[in-house]
């Protein structure tokens, strides 16, 4: 076994599994956790039901293992979206590696099966298993069937693009609300080359998911053989005491991030994959992803880096093995990287690129660098974030006057009503991981910008974050944040603000004499937060170090 129990230790917790049905017999199997986020508020976590479940389980106990569901939070940044509870989802990262360390440690569990899809749930599962360090593999839920309108591509995010159509008055409310009806007809994760995809995604390429997993549509029969196969894996790992940092390293996260460059991924990947590192030691900041982005070119770009292609037709060009085939051809990925499931060399072996329009090659890129870039300046000191990907090229520099506000819904309500326009430089701040506190998407803000037509006719700088279907030139994760006193606290509408993304510039017009001026005045907005809110803000880390609570290890360990 690869936990160490005395006798009276293991017959307690027997006596307690007997209570249950569990046979003496099957309780001498080693006891493997089915940690599940399954839950009826969450259409990317739906498909883990008691069907999948039971497959798995059959394929454990076939297998010498006696597997165990044991439930833990399972999210969707959907359900809060443009809400207060919007302040919980990254945080809920954090809870939920909390969890997963909990349960698999409580319970003494010999390895672990985890399973989620969505934007923090994913990566949170994942810090807690590196933590805890038993064998572990992820099965992830697949995507969503993109939705369809007259013949139009839908998918979640369009239902606010449309909101702010309708409330212009370009559209009706029964074309609004028609939009709303069609844009989810499954579950799964949301379709696009969001922070769901994008994790799913960073699970395979960190060798912890089948080949395929990260791009198959959810509840397919392919999907149910991915998870099955899932099943056995764990319990080759646990004969064979293969552990995740038996197979983990730097070159794996830094994979991790030329997968994203290459396709075009979420932002939030700057908070999840360094977070993600520390735990096992290793070191991924902003620089590392800007330097990657200097050598890693996009070669896929689906919506919203694409106007029209989806997961579906991804999925169809050969998926993330396509993709890491064309990249190791030209050498931008490390194939020697290891894997519950094979080598990142295996894995391109397998698989085949079978429409290079949707996936080009490294060496025919769709945009010679990689699809986000770190900026600096005046304007976020130590970073700030922008997924140029989505950006329109003719945008990547900007220059406008600043309009402030203090909360996404003050700059929501004002573009609604038209006092925002073409050639703004939109401020949205104290909406950082201690600011809001939580670091909520500024999504809301951004889809009623490309639903008035101005995605590349003003910008927006933040310190909020954004979800990875958010198109237009918005900057995000502005540190230090403005709670902090970084100088985004300082602007002042009026403030002329310079954009240069490919020059990797961030800067007002403003001397250091105003802003010490300006500091010496200023008072720092503080909103209410109680609770696990609380908690965090007075523990969690910038977002130029992954706005977590987890940075510190060591140092959580010394105390």
């Amino acid at each position: 076994m690869i936990r160490k129990w005395n006798e009276e230790s293991l017959d307690h917790r027997n006596t307690l599994l007997y209570a249950m049905g569990i046979s003496e017999e099957d309780a001498q199997r080693p006891v493997i956790g089915l940690i599940n986020s399954w839950n009826e508020m969450n259409p990317g976590h739906y498909p883990f039901d008691k069907e999948l479940i039971q497959e798995m389980k059959d394929e454990i106990y076939s297998a010498g293992g006696l597997a165990l569901e044991l439930p833990v939070t399972g999210i969707c940044d959907g359900i809060c979206s443009n809400t207060p509870g919007d302040r919980y989802t990254l945080p809920a990262r954090d809870m939920v590696s909390g969890e997963v360390e909990t349960v698999a440690e409580l319970n003494m569990l010999e390895g672990m099966v985890i399973m989620a899809t969505c934007d923090k749930v994913v990566p949170g599962m994942l810090m807690g298993a590196l933590r805890v360090d038993i064998p572990t593999v992820m099965f992830t839920g697949g995507y969503m069937a993109p939705g369809q309108l007259s013949g139009r591509m839908l998918t979640l995010t369009h239902t606010k693009q449309a909101y702010a159509a309708y409330i212009a008055g370009d559209i009706s409310r029964e074309d609004y609300k028609a939009v709303v009806r069609n844009a989810c007809p499954t579950p799964g994760a949301c379709p696009f080359m969001g922070t769901a995809n994008t994790m799913c995604a960073m699970a395979e390429i960190l060798g912890l998911s089948p080949h395929g997993n990260a791009s198959c549509r959810s509840q397919t029969e392919t999907w149910h053989q991915l998870a099955r196969q899932a099943a056995r894996q764990i319990m080759d790992a646990w004969r064979r005491k293969i552990c995740p940092s038996h197979i983990i390293g730097q070159e794996s996260f830094e994979n991790a991030v030329r997968y994203m460059m290459a396709t075009g991924g979420s932002t939030n990947s700057v908070l999840h994959i360094p977070a993600l590192a520390r735990q096992m030691g290793c070191e991924i900041t902003p620089e590392t992803f800007d330097a990657i982005s200097r050598q890693v070119p996009v070669i896929s770009t689906i919506y919203p880096n694409h106007p029209s292609y989806t997961m579906e037709e991804f999925e169809r060009a050969g998926g993330l093995g396509a993709v890491v085939k064309e990249l190791a051809k030209e050498g931008k990925i490390d194939v020697n990287a290891k894997g519950m499931f094979g080598t990142i060399g295996e894995k391109a072996a397998l698989a085949q690129n079978r429409d290079r329009n949707v996936i080009h090659t490294a060496a025919d890129p769709i945009y010679e660098q990689g699809g986000l870039a770190v900026l600096k300046g005046n304007i976020g000191t130590d970073s700030a974030i922008v997924k140029f990907s989505a950006v329109d090229p003719d945008a990547w520099k900007f220059s406008g006057r600043a309009k402030c506000y203090d909360s996404q819904d003050d700059a929501w309500q004002a573009i609604l009503k038209d006092e925002i326009g073409a050639g703004d430089v939109v401020v949205i701040r104290y909406e950082g991981p201690k600011g809001s506190p939580g670091m909520p998407h500024m999504e809301t803000f951004m889809a009623a910008v490309l639903g008035k037509g101005l995605g590349s006719k003003l910008a927006l700088v933040s310190d909020g974050r954004f979800s990875g279907a958010t198109g237009g030139l918005a900057i995000g994760h502005v540190s230090p944040e403005a709670y902090e006193g970084g100088n985004l606290a300082l602007i002042e509408d009026g403030d002329l603000i310079h954009i240069d993304v490919e020059a990797r510039t961030l800067y007002a017009d403003v001397s250091e004499e105003e802003f010490a001026a300006r500091r010496a005045k200023w008072k720092k907005v503080v909103k209410p937060a109680g609770g696990w809110l609380g908690l965090y803000r007075r523990n969690c880390t910038s977002a130029h170090r992954g706005a977590t609570v987890y940075w510190d290890r060591e140092q959580a360990e010394d105390k």
